[in-house]
C-alpha cells in the first residue's frame, strides 16, 4: 500500500513563529503529540513536538530532609517550597512566550507520497520517530503519517 492512501491529508500544522502556549494548546485540543511547522508557502521547515515542549520546563524539586529533619527545617519548609512554586511558574511562564522556531526539530524526516507503508515503517523504526510528514517533490507538506495509520493500513 502507498503512503498517498494511508496518509492524513487534513494536517494539524503550525508556523515557526508561533508561540509555545498556542502550540500545547493546539496539540491537546486536537489530541496528537507532534505536528509539522511549515512556511507561508507550505513548505516544511520542523517539527514540534511534546517532548521538545517538555525539555524546555527545568524540573524543580525540594530538597527535604525526611529522615531527621532539623527544627529549622520544618519552619524553613514552607519558605522553601513558596520559592520552588514560584520558581516554576517562572519557568512555564519564560517557556509559553518562546516561539516554536526556537526548539523544534529542524532536521526533518520526511517521506514522499509513493512511497509504501513498509518504507514508512521502517523508516520511524530506524529513526525512532512517531510520525513522518508527507511531502512531495517541492518539500511542500501534502499530508502526514503516523504509526496509527500504518497500523490501520495493515488490518
Amino acid at each position: 500500500m502507498k503512503i498517498k492512501d494511508a496518509m492524513q491529508k487534513e494536517v494539524i500544522k503550525f508556523q515557526s513563529d508561533d508561540r509555545i502556549i498556542e502550540v500545547a494548546w493546539g496539540l491537546r485540543k486536537n489530541r496528537i503529540s507532534g505536528a509539522p511547522v511549515v512556511n507561508e508557502e507550505n513548505h516544511l521547515v520542523g517539527i514540534i513536538s511534546e517532548g521538545d515542549i517538555m525539555r524546555l520546563l527545568e524540573i524543580h524539586s525540594p530538597k527535604i530532609n525526611l529522615i531527621l529533619p532539623a527544627p529549622l527545617d520544618l519552619i524553613e519548609l514552607p519558605v522553601r517550597m513558596k520559592y520552588e512554586f514560584d520558581e516554576i511558574a517562572e519557568d512555564m511562564e519564560r517557556a509559553a512566550s518562546i516561539i516554536i522556531g526556537e526548539i523544534m526539530t529542524h532536521k526533518v524526516i520526511t517521506i514522499k507520497l509513493e512511497a509504501t507503508i513498509a518504507d514508512a515503517a521502517e523508516l520511524m523504526d530506524k529513526h525512532d520517530v512517531k510520525r513522518l510528514p508527507v511531502v512531495d517533490d517541492d518539500g511542500k507538506l501534502v499530508g502526514i503519517v503516523t504509526r496509527g495509520d500504518i497500523i490501520a493500513a495493515m488490518v
